[in-house]
C-alpha cells in the first residue's frame, strides 16, 4: 500500500489531523478550537495519552476554557503515531463519564476504516465535507 507522508520543510515526518462532522459540531458547539485538536495530537505523538482504548482508538482530554482538564472535554481519536489523527467523537465529563462498551467497537470499526485511508481517499473525504482537515499555527494542517 502507498500513502502520504507528510512532511515539515526539514523533511521530518508530520502528523495530518481531521475532524469528521459530527465531532466538528461539537467542537463548534462547545468553543473547542483547532488549536486545542492540534496541542492534544502534540501531546499523543510524545506519548501523553488519556487512555489507549485499543484498536487505533485513543481517548484524549481538552480543556474546557477557564476550568481545565479534569472537568473539560473527552474525545476519541482513531489515531496513528506520527501520521494520522482523525477526531471522530466528543463528550463533556459531566455529561458521560465514558462510552458504552457498544459504542466503543463502533468506534473501533470507524477508525479502522479512517486509518485505512491512502492519500486519494483523504483527499475524497475531505472534498466530499466528510472530513476536514485542522489548520495548525500554519503548519501546513500538520503537527510533529
Amino acid at each position: 500500500m502507498l500513502y502520504f507522508v507528510a512532511v515539515n520543510e526539514n523533511g521530518q515526518k508530520r502528523t495530518r489531523i481531521f475532524k469528521n462532522k459530527p465531532f466538528a459540531r461539537f467542537a463548534r458547539k462547545n468553543g473547542i478550537l483547532d488549536s486545542d485538536l492540534c496541542a492534544a495530537v502534540r501531546d499523543a505523538n510524545r506519548g501523553l495519552i488519556a487512555a489507549d482504548l485499543g484498536g487505533g482508538v485513543i481517548k484524549q482530554r481538552i480543556a474546557r476554557k477557564g476550568a481545565g482538564k479534569s472537568g473539560g472535554f473527552r474525545t476519541i481519536v482513531a489515531f496513528r503515531v506520527r501520521d494520522l489523527a482523525v477526531f471522530i467523537h466528543g463528550f463533556a465529563k459531566n455529561e458521560a463519564d465514558n462510552i458504552r462498551a457498544d459504542e466503543l467497537a463502533a468506534l473501533k470499526k470507524l477508525a479502522a476504516e479512517f486509518l485505512g485511508y491512502r492519500n486519494q481517499e483523504l483527499k475524497q473525504a475531505a472534498a466530499s465535507g466528510t472530513l476536514m482537515e485542522v489548520e495548525c499555527n500554519g503548519e501546513s494542517k500538520t503537527v510533529s
